[in-house]
């Protein structure tokens, strides 16, 4: 940890705190990776003493139940969460970060981001989806993903102030995560909470990047969502019944 002389340094480089009380954020995941408890191995195994064997391979490299156990570097087994609804979908979040990392976070930690709104999830998303499409120039996909709710009551670094945007602009970089992350290695290094920052993909759209699983409260399945692209970077986007709604 910084000595208070360091933290007086940082203090001058780190963008002001604001206290958010924000209900029902929204972050879009993949639907496969949205239940835990059903896993992926089982149509694989014969038996159940084959899908234990297929278990014992599958966590001898899951990042996720590494760190559960404190044996990777990025965040430790203090941090986590445990007992409490989607704790392995929180964790998850922080352990299996990119390796180029995200806007603000790196390879080695990752960060639970999430919007005030479904409709800059979303922007994000698509955004995302249509990087990978450009780099094999095929726009032509279906894909579904998981909205999960998730409560916040905490202060955090805040981005979201014109004055301080400004100041920060290159931290906002459309195409560059270089100052960003730089910026959230310094928060991380002061105790952050977390960032608060406008939407690049969505400039009326607000997001927020937290830096500790404890603060992701309340996680909930929303509305489910296809996106399909059918030759343009433009996705239909539907929005999918419930299974309890399907069943009735």
């Amino acid at each position: 940890m910084p000595d208070a002389a360091a933290y007086k340094f940082l203090a001058v480089q780190l963008p002001p705190v604001s206290p958010l009380r924000q209900f029902d954020t929204c972050r879009l995941i993949p639907s496969r990776f949205a239940d835990q408890e059903d896993s992926v191995l089982a149509p694989l195994s014969e038996d159940i003493a084959h899908l234990n064997q297929l278990f014992d391979l599958d966590n001898a490299t899951n990042a996720r139940l590494m760190a559960e156990h404190g044996r990777t570097p990025g965040i430790g087994i203090d941090e986590l969460v445990f007992g409490v609804p989607q704790f392995r979908v929180i964790n998850a979040a922080f352990t299996y970060p990119r390796p180029e990392g995200s806007r603000f976070n790196d390879g080695e930690r990752g960060a639970w981001y999430c919007a005030f709104d479904i409709e800059t999830a979303l922007a994000e998303i698509i955004f995302h989806k249509n990087v990978e499409y450009q780099e094999i120039h095929r726009f032509d996909d279906s894909v579904q993903y998981q909205n999960l709710l998730a409560d916040f009551n905490s202060s955090f670094h805040d981005l979201r102030p014109k004055r301080t945007a400004k100041a920060f602009a290159n931290c906002l970089d459309p195409a560059s995560y270089i100052h960003s992350q730089q910026l959230a290695g310094q928060l991380l290094e002061a105790g952050s909470m977390g960032i608060l920052y406008p939407s690049v993909r969505r400039p009326e759209g607000m997001n927020l990047a937290c830096f500790r699983p404890a603060l992701v409260g309340n996680v909930r399945r929303g509305a489910s969502y296809s996106l399909t692209w059918a030759g343009t970077p433009e996705p239909k986007i539907t929005k999918l019944k419930s299974q309890s709604s399907i069943k009735s």
